[in-house]
């Protein structure tokens, strides 16, 4: 495309083009010229009458005639008002009676009209003139035609082309709690060592004995314990029993100890019963502690029961704890790409204030695709009482999750912004169906707003598409 569009340059100088200049001039047809009136207030001048003769000769299409007519007003009457403009269309009537010699001829008059005239009124149109007769040379193989193209095409200065909208960036991901190492020896006191290796290895011979011991264990508060509950809970954990996840629990929800607490928490989430669910979930009504509130709603996450899930929509929805652990519990739910999971955040979205909030269901929902989900997204887009920031988000997550070009091209009219507007013409270039690149075209060739017009010109030549390359010759060329 880009080997294309040097093509399309060089071909819009020898037609005449300057790419430099908003309005470029072309070369005018010989109705355009006939209608072009005779310089004002040179009534009396010598040159008047052949002047007019030449003119008439001109729209008659009698170009060796005109052609005559006007190099004798530049031959005979040099200081003539009629002299500069007489170049010009000397060299037009040469250039319409198209031969070789006379081509070249044409551009010598040019060149003396701008060392000679360069203020005469057709100076701009001996421009557009000059380029066109070169590029009819240089198709015909002349050699200095063709370099002074080349020349031209090089000198010209292209806009710099538009910065595309920043995308959003996609929410992280929280991380996973990582699970409590197994206790290392030392670091307690010794006799704490002893009486863990005599846990551990009573758990080896008889698990059914050793469950009440741990129990005790754990029970205790005093602080002179901590090191040893700590190794204790991960030995409960490791073992099945019917009861652990109610010493989870209790440890979970009263142990003095935070890093008891917190692993206590993590455990749960392995043990898969609704005991635990039911225990995770009292957690989260009561605790304020930051971490534990992360650990159990991950936990529950990873449950995937109905109860779990119905847990994390509570927690989801109230307004007495952190964004931030509203935030995870919202990723997870979407992680489970459940129908009612996707409904529940769409529904959730008008109710929640935070703009990071509302961030993370757009996310969610965008990563779940679905007709459904997508239809939403393009609302959201549509809908006038949300923040602009956030419809254009709505807008990019439906465009990277595959929507129609038809939808968005139709959203396009609907929008009266133009930040969405420029938004939106980005979005319909990252993945051109057929639909969106005719929107596209239609925006370079119609939008009443030129930088919107400029912006989808831009787009266009980074679609691999023959229309695309079509319009845009046809759009230089004009």
């Amino acid at each position: 495309m880009r080997d294309l569009l040097n093509g399309l340059i060089i071909a819009a100088l020898a037609a005449g083009g300057a790419l430099t200049h908003p309005a470029p001039r072309t070369v005018p047809s010989v109705q355009q010229a006939a209608e072009v009136p005779p310089p004002a207030n040179l009534q009396g001048d010598p040159a008047d009458s052949l002047y007019r003769q030449a003119r008439t000769a001109l729209q008659q299409r009698d170009y060796r005639r005109a052609a005559d007519l006007f190099g004798q007003i530049t031959a005979k009457h040099p200081g003539s008002g009629y002299a500069g403009d007489a170049f010009y269309w000397h060299a037009f009537a040469l250039y319409r009676l198209g031969g070789n010699q006379q081509l070249r001829q044409a551009l010598q008059l040019l060149d003396t009209q701008r060392t000679r005239y360069s203020k005469a009124p057709t100076r701009g149109d001996a421009a557009a003139l000059e380029r066109r007769i070169q590029g009819e040379l240089a198709q015909r193989g002349d050699p200095e035609a063709a370099r002074a193209i080349q020349e031209a095409a090089r000198a010209v200065t292209l806009p710099a082309p538009p910065a595309p909208p920043v995308p959003p960036a996609p929410p992280a991901p929280p991380a996973p709690p990582a699970p409590p190492a197994p206790p290392a020896p030392g670091g307690c006191e010794d006799d704490d060592d002893e009486r863990l290796a005599a846990l551990n290895a009573l758990l080896q011979m008889d698990e059914e004995r050793a469950a009440p011991v741990l129990r005790k264990v754990l029970a205790r508060r005093d602080p002179g314990s901590v090191c040893l509950r700590r190794k204790a809970l991960f030995l409960v954990a490791q073992h099945e029993d019917s009861g652990a996840e109610t010493v989870l629990l209790e440890a979970a929800r009263s142990d003095p100890d935070p890093e008891v607490r917190s692993q206590a928490v993590f455990w749960l989430s392995q043990v898969e019963t609704d005991e635990a669910v039911a225990a995770l979930d009292s957690i989260l009504r009561v605790t304020t502690d930051p971490d534990v509130q992360d650990k159990a709603v991950f936990a529950l996450s990873q449950h995937g029961s109905e109860r779990a899930q119905t847990a994390l929509h509570a927690y989801a929805q109230r307004t007495d704890i952190s964004d931030a652990i509203r935030e995870k519990a919202i990723f997870w739910i979407g992680q489970s790409g459940s129908s009612g999971d996707l409904a529940f955040l769409r529904s959730l979205y008008p109710k929640l204030q935070s703009r990071d909030l509302k961030n993370k269901v757009l996310f969610s929902v965008a990563q779940s695709g679905g007709k459904e989900s997508l239809a939403w997204l393009v609302e959201v887009a549509r809908n006038r009482n949300e923040p602009l920031e956030l419809r254009k988000q709505a807008l990019f997550w439906a465009g990277q999750e595959g929507a129609n070009g038809g939808d968005l091209a139709r959203l396009y009219d609907s929008f009266s912004e133009r930040e969405l507007r420029d938004h939106l013409i980005f979005v319909m270039a990252q993945d051109a169906d057929r639909a969106a690149t005719d929107k596209l075209l239609e925006i370079a060739k119609k939008d009443p707003d030129p930088e919107l017009r400029k912006k989808a010109l831009f787009w266009l030549g980074q679609i691999d598409d023959p229309r695309a390359a079509e319009a845009l010759e046809e759009i230089i060329s004009k």
